[in-house]
């Protein structure tokens, strides 16, 4: 793509961005900066949905003004980022981004000098090179997302042809795709996810070497690849995502045991079970309900622990396999993707009940109602239903059970059968011990 420092400008006219539907705390960033004699533009997904029609999620501003000069105009401002220092300025539940323009990235002997560090794969480790509006430009990833709203003439600034490709409905990678792939691979997964969120293709050239290139991905700490995972598959197009995902290889460096089971099974019970889920977080997030990463996570690894657990019973209870087969999917899952503790343990809980929802004797049943997880544990016992696993019987009696009134429960136990010899057995207490504190007699 030849660059040209002169950008193509879309008077006010001619596109239908009104200031309007830009958030106002955005517009009072922009004018601060520009009557403090620096340069303030609307940028990135901001602008890309605007003239898409879509309400867009947040406002990111570009400035020439650096990171500590912004700081300095707004009191509800901090500093944050590594790689490249941001400025957050926050009003109430509202933060506005606002972000220097960057230059492009030297490909010489003094570009760690300059403040670029890239690692031995060419990819960006550090990149505080502060540049102008055009250098910004063609810094960026896609051509949707490098178009500008100049809140002082109202036009829109294109300089890489990102108008034309967002008529045209194309993700397109500015620069080498090669090359900015290896800077930064989670532009692979950003292309799948506007593709799904949007509706638009890959341009084939920004296509061809995903591929080729998602082990890359493995570079890519844990950490951010689960923030990743997140945006790809809470943001409303989840089935998209994953479909897409798996076309162009890159769900299997991401999860790599569900994606032995996807192939193993060719399909089948697995990609169903996945394939519900994902279309009930889709629902949720079109009525506003709220979404939690544990049930997503109990989903996508859901098969990979079934397998092992199979594997495992024989020499030990339903249970305890179950929980020894998350500890092993769990662990291996971490190398490819976080999982903060707030979100495992509600997982490993869904997991768990599971078997208890097939202990229908007695006042089991009772008890579990009591579970401050049934609610997320009888949704995934529906989900394993619905996608064809052997439980519909178990599901459709706890369906029945659960909207009975409480009077009403105690008809449909199932009694414990009495002891043999007709004498009720004392429960031990726990660790084994009866009441005198000796270990509690065998049958």
């Amino acid at each position: 793509m030849d660059q040209t420092l002169t950008p193509t400008v879309i008077p006010r006219a001619e596109h239908c961005i009104s200031r309007s539907k830009i958030s106002p705390n955005a517009l009072k960033v922009m004018y601060r900066l520009r009557a403090a004699g620096f340069r303030a533009c609307l940028v990135g997904g901001g602008v890309r949905d605007l003239l898409l029609g879509r309400e867009p999620k947040d406002f990111d501003i570009g400035t020439d003004a650096h990171p500590e000069e912004v700081y300095r105009l707004f009191r509800n401002c901090r500093l944050i980022g590594r790689r490249f220092r941001l400025a957050h300025v926050q009003f109430g539940d509202e933060i506005i981004e606002v972000a220097t323009f960057r230059a492009q990235t030297p490909d010489d002997e003094e570009s760690e000098a300059r403040g670029v560090l890239t690692d031995d794969e060419g990819r960006i480790l550090r990149d505080n090179v502060y540049g102008t509006i055009e250098d910004d430009a063609f810094r960026r990833d896609f051509t949707i997302n490098a178009l500008y709203y100049d809140v002082e003439t109202f036009a829109v600034l294109d300089y890489v042809g990102g108008m034309a490709d967002l008529e045209a409905g194309v993700i397109r990678l500015i620069g080498d795709p090669e090359q900015r792939y290896r800077e930064d691979p989670v532009r692979m997964l950003r292309a799948i996810r506007f593709a799904a969120k949007l509706g638009l293709r890959i341009h084939a050239e920004t296509e061809a070497p995903i591929h080729a290139f998602g082990h890359l991905l493995r570079d890519i700490s844990p950490a951010r690849l689960f923030d990743e995972v997140l945006k790809l598959f809470l943001a409303g197009h989840a089935v998209q995502t994953f479909e897409l995902l798996r076309l162009h290889g890159l769900f299997r460096h991401l999860f790599p045991a569900t994606e032995r089971c996807l192939r193993r099974e060719s399909g089948g019970f697995p990609r169903t079970l996945l394939t519900r889920a994902l279309d009930s977080t889709d629902r949720r997030i079109a009525v506003d309900k709220p979404v939690t990463p544990a049930f997503l996570y109990a989903a996508l690894l859901w098969e990979p622990v079934r397998a092992r657990a199979a594997c495992l019973v024989g020499a030990s209870s339903e249970s305890d396999a179950i929980q020894q087969a998350a500890d092993e999917v769990i662990a291996a899952q971490l190398r490819h993707t976080a999982l903060p503790r707030r979100f495992s343990l509600p997982m490993r809980e869904i997991w768990a009940l599971q078997p208890r929802f097939e202990e229908r004797i007695g006042k089991r049943p009772l008890r579990l109602l009591n579970h401050p997880r049934l609610r997320a544990a009888y949704d995934f016992l529906l989900l394993r239903a619905e996608a064809g696993e052997d439980v519909q019987e178990i599901a459709q009696w706890w369906t029945r059970f659960i909207a009975l009134e409480e009077g009403d429960r105690e008809v449909e136990l199932v009694p414990e059968a009495a002891p043999k010899d007709g004498k009720r057995r004392r429960r031990p207490r726990r660790g084994g011990k009866g009441r005198s504190g000796t270990a509690a007699p065998q049958d």
